[in-house]
């Protein structure tokens, strides 16, 4: 699986661009709030109907434009897709498969499985539950469709019980409906957590090694879920909070106040951790998304990488760097300066400058051969 090239048009700072993409190690440095991230997102928007940052679709649209479009070539399994998708100001947006229209996001998800790592995943375990919720989603929604439609499925009815629970302040009597969403939150809660349990099962055979690997032994990661309720007991506790959900109009318990704790050596660095474990432990995090998609799907992810290096100290760059010489990765950073010291190959470089690509040269040896 890789992509072959990216096409945008009035997306962010880009009027128009056009990128041919080497099935290795591409490389976009710069200064930076040029645009290099931007092509990222892009890439990451394309494959997903999401940008990692969460932004809208109008934040994405060139200044003074009314829509965007994103056009990209994948080659997975020796096929060819032709990923399309358009932002527009004051509607949803659109997709397209080989000029076919997607009706639905899952019929989109899987075609090209996608790991994106910025600095701002650097915090994720000291960060508030939320993103650790969005790390879940974002790749269970990757690799199993039936999730992606049980969690919208779920946050529709979170958000519909929710409306429900703040009307029934002026209208008590909207109460005796309250019990046919609740069925409806249960039924798909209960999945979400099912699926979310055997994730962490499998992340933490991962993970495990890795962080070792990382620590030179010194330290062991476990990474536990945390759910808000357990499957056989959603049913009863969501009953038995009803009437405080009622009270705060606001639900209380369920999927969507789930969390994942992270232990070295039996503490929880959430609370405890130094800023280096909490570090350590996300790149353990995001290097497991990768072997834990290449065992799911027999094929390795595409790999983004936004101006991480600069965040690691030299012997994580290392392993990091180490761990991505068979993977299909696009690089952000402001030089070249990490990948020579490290002796890294580089098979294509691209300079970024004020929302435009400049002089692509391929094959730049860093690495002795």
């Amino acid at each position: 699986m890789y992509i072959e090239s990216v096409q945008l048009k009035n997306f962010r700072n880009y009027e128009t661009l056009e990128l041919n993409l080497d099935r290795e190690t591409n490389i976009f440095y710069g200064d930076n709030a040029q645009g290099k991230t931007n092509i990222l997102e892009s890439v990451y928007l394309c494959g997903t109907t999401k940008s990692h940052k969460g932004s809208k679709d109008r934040e994405m649209i060139r200044f003074g434009q009314e829509d965007a479009h994103i056009r990209m070539m994948v080659k997975k399994d020796g096929l060819s897709y032709k990923l399309d998708m358009h932002l527009r100001k004051n509607k949803a947006k659109g997709a397209a498969v080989n000029g076919l229209p997607v009706k639905k996001a899952r019929e989109l998800f899987g075609i090209v499985n996608l790991v994106f790592f910025s600095p701002e995943d650097l915090n994720i375990i000291k960060n508030g539950p939320g993103e650790r919720r969005r790390f879940l989603d974002l790749e269970l929604c990757q690799l199993d469709q039936i999730y992606l439609s049980d969690l919208a499925g779920y946050n529709h009815i979170v958000n519909q019980r929710n409306r429900l629970l703040k009307d029934m302040y002026a209208n008590p009597s909207l109460k005796d409906t309250l019990e046919v969403w609740d069925k409806q939150m249960i039924q798909y809660g209960r999945k979400l957590i099912r699926k979310r349990q055997t994730f962490v099962e499998e992340l933490n055979e991962i993970i495990c090694d890795i962080h070792k690997n990382l620590t030179g032994g010194e330290e062991l990661l476990q990474v536990i879920y945390e759910p808000s309720a357990q499957e056989e007991d959603f049913e009863e506790l969501l009953f038995r909070n009803r009437d405080r959900d009622i009270r705060m109009k606001m639900t209380s318990s369920g999927p969507h106040r789930d969390d994942l704790c992270f232990l070295v050596n039996g503490i929880d660095i959430r609370k405890y951790g130094s800023q280096g474990q909490q570090r350590t432990a996300a790149l353990s995090l995001k290097l497991s998304e990768i072997y834990l998609v290449k065992k799911k799907i027999g094929d390795t992810p595409v790999l983004l990488l936004d101006d991480v290096l600069s965040e690691l100290d030299s012997s994580r760059q290392t392993y990091l760097l180490d761990s991505i010489h068979d993977i299909q990765t696009l690089i952000t950073c402001t030089g070249l300066d990490d990948f020579v010291n490290h002796q890294f190959h580089i098979n294509k470089v691209f300079r970024v400058v004020k929302g435009e690509v400049f002089n692509p040269v391929k094959k730049v040896n860093c690495k002795q051969q």
